[in-house]
């Protein structure tokens, strides 16, 4: 589907765009991911893997906390381990890293992307058809509304439970514990302006080294009680559940914590390619967690209710603690930055789609398209962040909310995982087997948490709400405005007709309007011949489209159609990772026979104000959001680059 990007005119209702017949993809790298398998492993440590990879700090904590009433005998410790493991196994390696990774949009992830081939190429017409896409963009929606967060929580429960390691050292810094993790948390945010380019070379670096702590620091354990081997047999988790009945269903809540993280291995795939991910995940992650978790088991088998408080600052004991927490604060800054990073990327996504308001979006790197700086989210996240740890000053406090966000976005996607397997032609019954056991996992994680729902759960649920909601409000207004101004455009043939039987005065120089609709007259225009009565010696109708991939070859970025009387239409088009640059539309246009001087070109754009009495179908709520929305979204002509002091805006009044 070829959906308008947020443009100055409303977006225009199109039917989708025809798309191949999408095959079963082969595994390797995407071809815009580029460099040596070892060095795009390494990268894919600090940004696939922070998040997952820090999960040991809190994750066995968490099973074994007292409130939980699982006491750390040798069963207990077996089975709770024994879900660890295979939970790793078949959530992580087994669903993502074997089957998600190979459902890319032209080798981009996501659950954004994943929506975009899904819809995109659902035959439409059909009632049954419609409805079943309507179904399938509300479930992506709130999926990525979910990721949203994930984004704000992880920050916060990462930071504060590694700097809460230095209780295990001593118990007088506990006053300073959330200040600590304030203070960090407001300078990693403050550098987001300057680019993930400088500090993303030490990601993959420093994250191999927590990888090769961690993994340190649990096996001399596994030597000292190596019977917590026995917890790679599944039997001692089956045991676990026939012996603890539905509280050991409901363990997997805090299970469900050495997980997270899995999305961003699909989220993140455009980034390095499937293989170098899935390379880094057999080499170095599932390796070092695998020690890290039995270790943990070990030291709990061994010191009992001792190192129940922190099993893994347990692992260590005097002054070796200390330099621990100073690298898995690293890591976790590292973890925090990649699901920032992400929770930009995603607004991009949401713009461009046409689900979201333009915002200031900042490319901080002149050689990398996908770092960019997004400063109204990111001021959003500092505060929801920094909110979170005063509120509820533990991580373990924080655990309860963190599972709702993971789980709901792992079953969404699996859903949507369904329909590109019977794209790829696979027969229903592989594809509802397939897919069976991979919600049967993410529900029965999803089911645990959802009892957690008033303990801490309902935060994610409300922050999801909340941004569904906008992203729904906005889609809607810009699709009820685009009907509005579809119903006044005049068409173009018409306009020309009257340009040449009027022949107004065409004044030197080139005027671009903007329009969403290239087959007719903008309403710009038309008021501007109007009021003025003059026209510019060359129009030039630019509109600006996204299509349902991540990014348009430059070839195929711009078409250009003569319409007669020196008025030229030309259609620029971008996939939704990319950023509309006008100027650079024009640019291009000599390739295709119309020459343009944009440093002389005056831009015409419409601005609309939005008035709430009208009687279209929105509720009145809905109206009162969208028209706040519309009017706190950023300017177009700095959302299209264009430059302000060759601008000028005609304003109309429309009724929703």
């Amino acid at each position: 589907m070829s959906d308008d990007v947020d443009s100055p005119q409303p977006d225009r209702a199109a039917p989708p765009a025809p798309a191949p017949t999408v095959p079963e993809p082969a595994t390797g790298t995407p071809g815009h991911a580029h460099g040596s398998l070892v060095g795009l492993a390494l990268g894919a440590l600090g940004v696939v893997y922070g998040d997952i990879g820090t999960s040991p700090l809190y994750a066995v904590k968490e099973c074994f906390a007292p409130e939980h009433g699982v006491a750390p005998t040798v069963e207990n410790v077996l089975g709770v381990l024994s879900l660890i493991v295979w939970s790793l196994i078949l959530v992580v390696a087994v669903k993502y890293v074997s089957f998600i990774l190979r459902a890319d949009n032209q080798g981009e992830g996501g659950v954004l992307a994943l929506l975009a081939l899904v819809t995109s190429r659902q035959e439409m017409g059909a009632p049954d058809r419609t409805r079943s896409r309507a179904a399938l963009v509300v479930l992506g929606l709130f999926g990525a509304a979910l990721l949203y967060g994930d984004g704000i929580i992880t920050p916060a429960i990462s930071v504060l439970s590694a700097v809460e390691g230095l209780e295990v050292a001593t118990t007088s810094v506990h006053p300073f514990i959330v200040p600590i993790t304030v203070a960090i948390l407001v300078g990693l945010f403050l550098v987001q302006k300057r680019g993930t380019a400088g500090i993303g070379r030490v990601f993959g670096p420093a994250t191999l080294v927590w990888f090769a702590s961690i993994a340190a620091a649990g096996l001399p354990w596994i030597f000292r009680r190596p019977e917590v081997l026995g917890a790679i047999n599944p039997i001692h988790g089956l045991r676990f559940f026939r012996e603890h009945g539905v509280h050991g269903f409901l363990l997997l809540g805090s299970v469900v914590l050495c997980i997270t993280g899995g999305e961003a291995l699909y989220a993140d795939m455009g980034h390095f390619g499937r293989k170098p991910i899935r390379w880094a995940w057999y080499c170095v992650v599932f390796p070092a967690l695998l020690l890290n978790y039995l270790g943990q088991g070990a030291v709990l088998l061994e010191r009992g209710e001792a190192a129940r408080a922190n099993p893994f600052f347990s692992l260590l004991s005097g002054w070796l603690v200390y330099p621990m927490v100073a690298v898995a604060t690293v890591a976790t800054v590292v973890a925090s930055q990649a699901l920032i990073s992400g929770a930009f990327s995603l607004t991009q996504q949401a713009v461009q789609l046409g689900y979201c308001p333009r915002v200031t979006i900042v490319h901080t790197s002149g050689s990398a398209e996908g770092q960019i700086y997004i400063p109204e989210v990111n001021r959003l996240l500092m505060v929801a962040c920094i909110a979170l740890v005063v509120a509820f000053r533990e991580s373990s406090h924080l655990a309860a909310a963190y599972g709702i966000a993971v789980t709901g976005t792992m079953s969404i996607t699996s859903i949507l995982f369904y329909q590109v397997t019977r794209q790829w032609g696979w027969a229903p019954w592989k594809s509802a087997a397939l897919v069976g056991l991979f919600l049967a996992l993410d529900l029965s994680f999803l089911g645990a948490n959802a009892v957690k729902i008033t303990e801490g759960g309902w935060l994610p649920l409300a922050m999801a709400a909340a941004v569904f909601v906008v992203m729904t409000t906005w889609k809607t207004g810009r699709r009820t405005l685009g009907r509005h101004i579809i119903a006044n455009t005049l068409p173009i043939d018409l306009f020309l007709n009257d340009v040449r039987t009027t022949q107004p005065h065409r004044v030197k120089g080139t005027a671009v309007f903007m329009t969403s609709n290239p087959d007719g007259a903008p309403p710009v225009l038309l008021h501007h011949f109007k009021h003025n009565k003059v026209l510019h010696e060359q129009v030039i109708l630019l509109s600006v489209q996204t299509k349902h991939v991540p990014e348009v070859a430059p070839a195929r970025r711009i078409e250009v159609r003569e319409l007669g009387e020196n008025f030229w239409q030309v259609t620029a088009t971008y996939g939704f990772m990319e950023t509309p640059n006008v100027l650079e539309c024009l640019a291009l246009c000599g390739g295709h026979g119309l020459e343009v001087d944009a440093a002389s070109a005056s831009f015409f754009l419409g601005r609309e104000t939005l008035l709430t009495s009208g009687r279209s179908s929105m509720a009145q709520w809905r109206k009162v959001l969208f028209a706040i929305l519309s009017r706190n979204a950023r300017p177009a002509n700095m959302f299209f680059s264009i430059p302000p002091n060759r601008v000028v805006e005609l304003g109309t009044q429309i009724e929703l």
